[in-house]
């Protein structure tokens, strides 16, 4: 959850610039099942920045399909007088939440004033007092599904000033990890939440243990380039937990299971004012960082953001929301939605329940046709990352409807001496068998 001035996208590019550097070029293992990640059911959601919604909001987030919301769990707000915590704004938003069956990945997050100055818990003393708070907070919402997320993008100074310390970073997170442990078992902890897979700032924390609390890693993979382009970085990334995970005779100690630790996208997004990005565009790279994800075994991916944050088009960090900014009063729609908005909708709904298969040949490293399953019945997703053209997609007899990405009706396609032949482009189109 941020507000970049420029030196933090400068820092971020870098970290982006990093990671492409230190992941492998070419990956054996990705669009591929990946049966061993963690169960999370429906595990698409938005980032939100309240605690109270406007009246029909939750049910407009539910509307399109998310499961999730990624919210802001302060310290200075919740915690007041030293020791005396207040949760009811997080109870309100959870009550409302339930309402529709959403759940919540809540980010423990920031420093407190009452705590060496509201600077980010560094000393022993404002790390227990973290520690004890963050407890606290757990064993309030005990038991209601809650994802716990240990900082916000810890690597990058805007969050961490005056600048990012690994260390320092995870001895917080260590120390609650292990006041979770002793107080609280069953919550799961996951992060470290960074901006960008900054491998470097990963590594460190996995050398340093963290993977032995960890339920996932949590990661911020922002980027200007094609959410495909994503792929070789999860891989890495998926070695390097490998690597580091704890050892087999350890493993009774550890809260998540032994067999995986998943990797959570819980934010990432796309302005629709960037250069090269228009409101039609943010909607196809949804969908497609959705479908990039959901294969690549991600169970959880939150998209920054719900709604724009403001009007000024000549400011990127108001306009990656799914909705736009002005809330409409007395509507069954109470933001305007905005084209990701209904690329959102339809993957959900269309897909909702079916379970990535395979990405299938079609004799082009640009060109994605994906599976998915339920029960007797399939479906595909297809889009290419050049120029549109016609692709052959091995299928039996079955006739096909196909939908465009926001959901409207593009005609039907049978196939053809075992083949299926159909235009892809940017936009991704899905094939709904009849």
């Amino acid at each position: 959850m941020k507000l970049r001035p420029l030196f933090i996208l400068l820092s971020l590019l870098l970290s982006l610039a990093t990671s492409a550097d230190r992941a492998p070029r070419n990956c054996l293992n990705s669009w591929a099942p990946n049966p061993g990640a963690l169960d999370f059911p429906k595990g698409f959601g938005v980032n939100i920045h309240f605690t109270d919604a406007q009246p029909g909001e939750i049910k407009m987030i539910a509307a399109a399909g998310f499961r999730w919301v990624r919210m802001d769990f302060k310290w200075d707000a919740t915690e007041r007088e030293r020791g005396v915590y207040d949760f009811s704004a997080y109870q309100r938003l959870l009550s409302s939440l339930d309402q529709y069956g959403i759940r919540a990945l809540f980010i423990l997050d920031y420093g407190n004033p009452l705590y060496d100055g509201g600077t980010p818990p560094r000393t022993e003393t404002s790390r227990q007092a973290f520690a004890r708070w963050a407890v606290a907070a757990a064993r309030t919402f005990a038991g209601r599904g809650v994802l716990w997320e240990l900082y916000n993008e810890p690597n990058i100074r805007i969050f961490w000033p005056p600048r990012p310390n690994v260390d320092e970073y995870v001895a917080l997170a260590i120390a609650v990890a292990r006041a979770f442990r002793a107080a609280v078992p069953n919550e799961k902890l996951i992060g470290p939440a960074t901006s960008g897979n900054d491998f470097p700032f990963l590594e460190s924390c996995f050398k340093a243990g963290l993977l032995d609390y960890l339920s996932a890693v949590s990661v911020h993979p922002y980027r200007r380039s094609d959410p495909e382009s994503v792929v070789n970085e999860y891989c890495y990334l998926r070695e390097m937990i490998a690597r580091y995970r704890v050892p087999a005779n350890r493993v009774s100690e550890r809260l998540s299971d032994p067999a995986e630790i998943p990797i959570i996208s819980s934010e990432w997004g796309y302005s629709s004012v960037w250069r090269g990005i228009s409101e039609d565009r943010q909607s196809e790279i949804l969908a497609r960082e959705f479908l990039t994800n959901t294969a690549n075994g991600i169970p959880i991916s939150i998209w920054y953001d719900w709604h724009d944050d403001g009007l000024d088009a000549s400011e990127p960090e108001y306009h990656f929301g799914v909705a736009r900014n002005a809330y409409q009063a007395n509507r069954e729609q109470i933001y305007d939605p905005k084209p990701a908005y209904a690329a959102a909708r339809t993957l959900l709904s269309h897909f909702d329940s079916y379970v990535f298969q395979r990405r299938l040949d079609v004799k082009n490293e640009s060109d994605y046709v994906l599976e998915f399953s339920k029960g007797g019945d399939f479906r595909f997703a297809a889009w290419t990352t050049t120029s549109a053209h016609r692709v052959l997609i091995p299928s039996d007899t079955a006739t096909f409807t196909i939908i465009k990405h926001t959901g409207e009706t593009a005609g039907s396609v049978s196939a053809y001496q075992g083949t299926l032949s159909i235009v892809v482009s940017s936009s991704p189109v899905y094939l709904i068998r009849r």
